[in-house]
């Protein structure tokens, strides 16, 4: 039997095993629209549910030994290890990834369970100065139940990222992957665990609507939200937390910028420019929204990109050798035009790309731009690099901080002029020499302004931040003197 066979998981939701859903609704390609299965959804009961379950098994779960958590965490990683080449055709098939998008975000997954293995052991607080006769701690307690709410770009890492280090440090999860990516962002995590050797209870699998959303969050039950999406709805999400005193981590939107100074040399910087815009489609929070090319390089960068946007093929990944799959859904398909269409309409030229290929959207370059246009202003998730062009350091960094995001910003060129202009940028992650798009399982991830809530995922110090609660703990020799 193979780790996803849907026999196992059709139709069924998972907590203590999998049972069959009330509801349930198709997998579906969005590159051709076939159906590839159906998975069960869960409804706003089910995930009340789930939420007393997995508080009550939670309580063993915290209590047992490090070493055995460390041990579910290894197993997991192996397990991506080997069934990464079925986990990739998912991905292929249910996210519209290409295929070397669909292997990287394999190696993150099984990089992030054996990076969380090393959690349990890692130091849980510190030794505290007292002015009393006492010793004085503070430690680090799980959290409790965890909601993760994930997209459906990055499926599977951007679920995992939060499964794996909450369930390493001791708590329980309830995951709601989109509906979109059921299968790759949340029956693979439900499996892997499963065959890890997760005890019952611990990981409870909830794809559903809004409706579901909300349960998970408002579930008396859940102490954190993990939400990674949009900005409107992480805002929502974040103020309904903040009226239940819950912490919610929120990893939102972004229109990056990436920076390109003089006497870059504009082949390799067009290059890193096309990667950024254009890997998955452009449908990747980190993705460059905004090409910010020196003047005396604006008019050769925007003909070099616009030559690699053409000869990037656009098509069916599971078919075909493409650099460009489908975008999601219709719906997003035509938004993403929308905006390009709307932009030309401002006066932006179209240097390559604008059209729509099946499921797919070319890869695009936009000229001429003003900073009031929807293809500059927006988070466009889709193929399109917006250039533009700047004439002094402090222009440069003006442009760059004037925009509501602040998640990711790349600079190419003399590393004493990047060095210099990074300190006058707000961003949660800033990249020299890299163009927008990077991420390890070791480092913190977030951003600022509309980007979210900081860094709340990546490595010890952020995760043990993220799913655990310090404790003050005191211990004297003998029992105080007091005056009452």
């Amino acid at each position: 039997m193979t780790l996803l066979d849907s026999a196992v998981w059709g139709k069924k939701l998972f907590g203590d095993g999998w049972r069959d859903a009330s509801l349930d609704q198709p997998v579906t390609e969005p590159a051709t629209g076939d159906r590839l299965g159906a998975v069960g959804l869960a409804t706003a009961e089910d995930a009340g549910r789930a939420a007393a379950r997995a508080a009550e098994a939670q309580r063993d779960w915290a209590a047992t030994p490090a070493a055995e958590r460390a041990a579910v965490l290894r197993r997991a990683g192996g397990l991506f290890t080997e069934h990464a080449a079925e986990i990739e055709d998912w991905l292929v098939r249910e996210a519209g990834s290409v295929r070397s998008k669909a292997a990287f975000e394999v190696g993150l997954a099984l990089g992030e369970c054996f990076e969380c293995a090393a959690l349990p052991t890692h130091p849980q607080g510190e030794v505290l100065a007292s002015e009393e006769s006492r010793w004085s701690f503070a430690r680090r307690r799980p959290a409790g139940v965890v909601s993760v709410i994930a997209p459906f770009n990055f499926p599977l890492i951007l679920g995992l990222r939060s499964v794996a280090p909450a369930l390493a440090l001791g708590n329980a999860v309830l995951l709601k992957p989109d509906p979109r990516t059921a299968v790759s962002g949340g029956v693979v995590i439900a499996r892997v665990f499963e065959e890890a050797g997760l005890p019952s209870g611990l990981l409870h699998l909830l794809p559903g609507d809004g409706s579901v959303g909300q349960a998970v969050v408002e579930a008396p039950e859940v102490r954190v939200v993990s939400f990674t999406g949009s900005t409107p709805v992480g805002r929502a999400i974040g103020e309904r937390a903040g009226r239940l005193l819950k912490r919610a981590h929120l990893e939102l939107g972004g229109n990056n910028a990436l920076v390109v100074l003089p006497g870059a040399d504009v082949r390799e910087a067009a290059s890193a420019g096309a990667f950024g815009s254009y890997l998955h489609q452009g449908q990747i929070c980190m993705t460059t929204g905004r090409h910010i090319v020196h003047e005396s390089l604006l008019e050769e960068y925007a003909e070099v990109l616009a030559a690699k946007a053409e000869a990037l093929p656009v098509g069916d990944p599971a078919r075909e050798d493409v650099a460009l799959g489908p975008i999601i859904d219709r719906r997003q398909l035509e938004r993403v035009h929308g905006i390009v269409t709307d932009s030309v309409a401002a006066g932006a030229k179209l240097a390559a790309g604008g059209e729509i290929v099946g499921a797919g959207y070319r890869a695009t370059v936009l000229t001429g731009l003003t900073p009031d246009m929807p293809a500059w202003r927006e988070e466009i998730f889709g193929p399109v690099a917006p250039v533009i062009g700047f004439s002094t350091p402090e222009e440069a960094a003006r442009i760059v901080n004037d925009c509501e995001y602040g998640l990711s910003v790349g600079i190419l060129g003399d590393v004493g002029t990047a060095m210099k202009l990074a300190d006058r940028i707000d961003s949660g992650k800033i990249h020299i020499n890299e163009q927008t798009v990077a991420d390890e399982p070791n480092a913190p991830f977030g951003g600022v302004k509309a980007s979210g809530t900081g860094s709340r995922f990546g490595g010890a110090a952020a995760n043990i931040e993220a799913f655990t609660e310090t404790q003050w703990v005191t211990v004297r020799p003998d029992i105080a003197d007091y005056p009452f």
